[in-house]
């Protein structure tokens, strides 16, 4: 796992964005795209390249992380409607290339097993975004989540409910139910990116990188994945241990593996 402590949440969203920009410049056709507060500094600059770099997400296939059961794709807080807002609007990603589980399917146990074989066809997912937690849940995975689970049908925690709560004006409005990809769905992409910020991220990022791998850190398991990448800001890295480390790694990081 590398650890990539940025001074900033602006600078930490423009670094993530630079490793995507690379993985498609090099070739990555399937990307694995997350919402949250902390990816939307990295679709803010991928947008900027786009419109200023020509960074082209032309024949790229996109896959959401998960879904609320019962939103439909049309809710303004919707996944598939954040990331289009944010995101495919803005850029030349085909919205018909964007796949996302169907949060009003009627049987939503048997779309997300449907959702699961669609990833598994396209994959592996080249690169993967992923936000974190305050709880360490990735994706909807929370704390408990096996860490061999696929796409599934997930009941969320208040403590889940009260941070999404201010999207919908309460937390009697956000979804008991979500679909979400499984901790060994999310772990077969190549690459994963996880980006963190704020300092009511820090105890999750240093339970996540630095803790022991267990489901009662779900995002733990990146520190199984063979190629792992964690961006944070200096509020996020503060209760890192070996944060002197990551920063003399960073300070002689050969040109070539720059970002």
């Amino acid at each position: 796992m590398e650890v990539v402590i940025r001074p900033d949440a602006e600078d930490a969203g423009r670094t993530v964005a630079g490793i995507i920009h690379r993985a498609i410049f090099e070739g990555a056709k399937t990307l694995g795209l997350a919402t949250g507060s902390s990816p939307l500094g990295v679709y803010a600059d991928l947008v900027r390249r786009h419109r200023q770099e020509g960074l082209s997400f032309a024949g790229v296939d996109a896959f959401l992380l998960d879904e609320y059961v019962g939103l439909p794709p049309s809710h303004p807080q919707s996944y598939a409607q954040v990331i289009r807002r944010e995101l495919v609007d803005h850029v030349d990603l085909d919205p018909a290339r964007v796949h996302a589980p169907d949060g009003t399917a009627s049987d939503p146990q048997q779309e997300a097993r449907r959702f699961d074989r669609t990833l598994t066809a396209a994959g592996p997912v080249g690169l993967q975004i992923l936000g974190i937690g305050v709880n360490g849940h990735i994706g909807f995975n929370e704390p408990g989540s096996s860490l061999a689970s696929r796409t599934r049908l997930k009941t969320l925690t208040d403590d889940t409910r009260r941070d999404n709560a201010r999207f919908f004006g309460g937390i009697e409005g956000v979804p008991r139910h979500v679909i979400t990809q499984g901790l060994a769905t999310i772990g077969a992409a190549s690459h994963l990116v996880l980006i963190a910020t704020g300092p009511h991220k820090a105890h999750a990022v240093a339970a996540a990188v630095e803790g022991p791998v267990s489901a009662q850190c779900p995002a733990a398991i990146l520190q199984l994945h063979p190629h792992a990448t964690v961006v944070v800001d200096e509020l996020a890295a503060a209760r890192l241990e070996q944060k002197p480390y990551y920063h003399d790694i960073a300070r002689h990081k050969p040109a070539a593996q720059g970002y």
